[in-house]
């Protein structure tokens, strides 16, 4: 019988467990958070719109808005009626071990607990053509990636109608260029109008494949607001299209005024050499995300 190398046996001991009621009870907390709490950077781009505004109607429906955020806060209420399907981002780190269940159950039965217990409306339905609805707002649609380390990073994203039936996605040629880009997303932000409840976070992915770019655009809203790409073209490019769309004077809840758009947040990815993928994934101001790292 061959011994095994004590540098596996390290490896062994140094491997950390998670137990599955842990990823229940976390992501059970952030489906009621998310909905109830605007996140710092949120509330802080609100009041700058405020002051940017010149619209007196655009000022008074800032000010609405973050006077729903305060009560939401001190109610435990949500912030919107509309509380969402729940898209969940999971980090898992290669040394971690999950033990005491399935951890896509766990996640599952979390975003289950989490709207039962917060009184939060069920939207999901178990057929997109036969419409029965699943009564618990389960399941969620889960993006999973495996990075280095030993933790579990949870990040829960209640996702409305008005703004997600509002987002796009293109196959643009390569000849197209940037202004084939700007172009869609002009397009898109436009068209929506005020149906995806401005001012909006646009999330923009640019590259890899059809899904890559849909994927891309909506990891993109997760960014802290005010935060810019780490390559300077791109945060320039990101400015320049927080101007341009703002320009086209949609404003708070669609009546008109300055602020459209709060920011613009650009990921790209490589792609093939025939092909230019564009995603505008829309988000209403409240941008609802918490994380939780376990």
């Amino acid at each position: 019988m061959s011994s095994i190398p004590n540098s596996q046996i390290k490896k062994d001991v140094l491997v950390r467990t998670l137990d599955c009621e842990k990823v229940v009870e976390a992501t059970s907390r952030l489906c009621r958070e998310a909905n109830y709490v605007l996140e710092p950077d949120v509330v802080a781009a609100l009041e700058g719109a405020r002051q940017e505004e010149v619209s007196p109607t655009g000022k008074d429906v800032l000010g609405q808005l973050l006077e729903n955020a305060r009560i939401a806060v001190r109610e435990e209420i949500p912030l919107c009626q509309d509380t969402g399907i729940a898209v969940v981002f999971v980090e898992v780190g290669q040394d971690l071990r999950i033990v005491g269940g399935s951890l896509e159950e766990a996640v599952v039965r979390g975003v289950r607990e989490g709207y039962e217990q917060g009184y939060l409306r069920k939207s999901v339905v178990a057929d997109p053509l036969n419409r029965v609805n699943t009564g618990d707002n389960s399941p969620p649609v889960i993006h999973w990636r495996l990075v280095p380390g030993d933790r579990l990073k949870i990040s829960v994203m209640p996702k409305g109608a008005g703004s997600e039936n509002m987002s796009a996605l293109k196959m643009l040629k390569p000849a197209e260029g940037l202004d084939g880009v700007k172009r869609f997303i002009l397009e898109t932000v436009s068209s929506a109008g005020p149906n995806p409840c401005p001012p909006l976070v646009v999330g923009v992915g640019l590259g890899g494949t059809m899904e890559k770019a849909a994927l891309l655009a909506k990891e993109a809203l997760l960014r802290p607001l005010g935060t810019r790409n780490p390559v300077a073209e791109l945060a320039e490019l990101e400015e320049n299209l927080r101007v341009f769309l703002n320009e086209l004077g949609i404003g708070p809840m669609g009546l008109g005024g300055r602020v459209t758009v709060l920011a613009v947040h650009l990921s790209t990815y490589p792609t093939h050499i025939a092909m230019l993928p564009v995603a505008v994934n829309l988000n209403c101001h409240a941008v609802r995300h918490k994380t939780a790292v376990l």
